[in-house]
């Protein structure tokens, strides 16, 4: 008898039971009155139930169990939350019982609870929010400078489409050039020129590393993550991306801190610098350097693929439906003409345009799943009984199209956003970015980029696809924590 296998098999068997025996003890004490969902399995969870379409089949639960209902990744267990009225009770109506960041497998092995976005701490997160609003409000989100920006980054697009000679292009990195310079000037305090090697390093790196979060790599991870931490495959390149970016934001720290000037900040590094030199004799300050790591580059991120990503798919949908393109184009002639620089305050004037850029933000759903977030404390939510620390996914996708908020909730429909006589309708179920007090820091910059974008680009250029509309493809290319659109080929024809 072969000694060696017989002791290997007997351990395989003894840490086989060990894994049952504290799932079943977890699962026991989690499950006493948590919202129904689907039976996991021991170890695995609803692995077998998530197969095909992620989000979909996340989204579709709530046809069995309500709006409420709970699904295991791995042993962890999770609150999914659907429709317009149950993500407002979350978010708004008793936002603070579900204020801390849930978890992100992926986001979390790397920042390790440090930087406003995915901090699980509330005191953390409440004082590098307050302070990240502040600074970014400092250095132009939401005043006139910041559009002056937008529109200088305009003007370089249009430039660099014209460099194209009306020759088919993916335009994906050439939209990412200006929502980066966006943040670059922000965050860093300058703006690199769009052949800078180091610009499309960075925008490398965050487009591979979000859509390999976004993929079933990712989405694996999310299930496994203690797993799948130490196994090969696509998902440990996020880690080597991740490395890039912050050595980029360490080097970028490094500059500034040599030429600071207290009296003179120039930008958001610097201004969290000083804050740090102020609160350096508090030993529970949350000003440190581990800090300002984190929150510059969470903020840069997400400011720069969360306009990328969209204005990708914006052309594209544009291409798909040429009737709604036409009257976008006479909207922009009538209104603002070819010779004028398209401001914000000409959104109050066109109202379809408006309407198509919503209507765009919420057909799209970029974020479906939303941010996970963790309840405070121990609560009763609809008639359960939800322990502190719990996951919650609110899931996004369902209030963007919610039946009841929206009279055409699976098409593509600038009416979703317009009264009977033409003129714009706000809809409190479109939440693509969230809402309450943890809702993106940049919202308002990133209503602003869009139109802007979007108004400059149709007002100088006609779009061409090198297939007919009925076949470009608008389904995503991954689907998980984002949507992202497959890849396509565009021509812009100056007008």
């Amino acid at each position: 008898m072969d000694f060696s296998v017989d002791v290997s098999l007997l351990l395989t068997l003894c840490i086989s039971c060990l894994f049952l025996v504290l799932w079943v003890k977890n699962f026991n004490w989690k499950n006493g009155n948590l919202p129904p969902g689907p039976r996991p399995l021991p170890i695995l969870g609803n692995i077998l139930d998530l197969r095909g379409d992620y989000v979909k089949t996340l989204t579709n639960f709530h046809h069995t169990y309500g709006d409420v209902c709970t699904i295991y990744l791995g042993s962890r267990p999770v609150i999914l939350v659907t429709g317009y009225k149950a993500l407002k009770e979350i978010y708004v109506d008793r936002g603070d019982d579900f204020l801390a960041r849930g978890d992100a497998p992926l986001f979390d092995a790397y920042y390790k609870n440090y930087g406003v976005g995915f901090t699980s701490d509330v005191h953390r997160w409440r004082e590098l929010r307050r302070f990240s609003l502040s600074a970014l409000r400092d250095f132009g989100m939401g005043r006139k400078s910041i559009e002056e920006k937008i529109q200088e980054e305009t003007a370089c697009l249009v430039t660099e489409i014209k460099k194209m000679k009306e020759a088919f292009f993916d335009p994906r990195e050439c939209l990412t050039k200006p929502p980066c310079n966006v943040m670059l000037s922000i965050m860093f305090g300058h703006r690199d020129e769009y052949d800078n090697e180091e610009l499309q390093n960075l925008i490398t790196y965050m487009y591979e590393s979000f859509r390999i979060i976004c993929s079933p790599w990712g989405q694996l991870f999310e299930m496994f993550p203690r797993i799948m931490l130490y196994l090969p495959g696509p998902h440990q390149m996020t880690f080597v991306y991740f490395n890039k970016l912050t050595h980029f934001v360490e080097k970028s720290v490094k500059l500034n801190k040599e030429t600071l000037d207290p009296n003179n900040p120039r930008d958001y590094i610097d201004a969290f610098l000083i804050r740090i030199e102020k609160e350096k004799s508090d030993p529970q300050t949350e000003f440190t350097m581990r800090n300002l790591i984190c929150c510059t580059l969470q903020i840069f991120y997400a400011g720069t693929e969360t306009i990328s990503n969209s204005m990708a798919y914006f052309l594209l949908l544009m291409m798909k439906y040429p009737d709604i393109l036409t009257k976008v184009y006479e909207e922009i002639d009538r209104v603002i003409g070819r010779n004028h620089i398209p401001k914000v305050q000409d959104r109050n004037k066109m109202t379809y345009t408006d309407a198509v850029v919503h209507e765009i933000q919420r057909f799209i759903d970029l974020i479906p799943l939303g941010i996970p977030r963790r309840t405070t404390r121990d609560i009763r939510f609809r008639g359960y009984n939800i322990p502190k620390g719990t996951n919650i996914f609110p899931l996004l996708s369902s209030a963007l199209k919610d039946p009841s908020c929206f009279p055409y909730p699976s098409e593509f429909n600038p009416n979703n956003f317009l009264d009977e006589n033409g003129e714009f309708k706000k809809n409190d179920a479109f939440m693509p970015l969230a809402a309450g007090k943890r809702n993106c820091l940049g919202e308002a910059l990133v209503r602003m980029e869009l139109f802007l974008f979007f108004v400059t680009i149709l007002q100088n250029f006609t779009l061409k696809s090198p297939v007919p509309a009925e076949e470009l493809d608008i389904t995503p290319d991954v689907s998980g924590l984002g949507n992202l659109p497959k890849p396509y080929r565009i021509a812009f024809i100056p007008r």
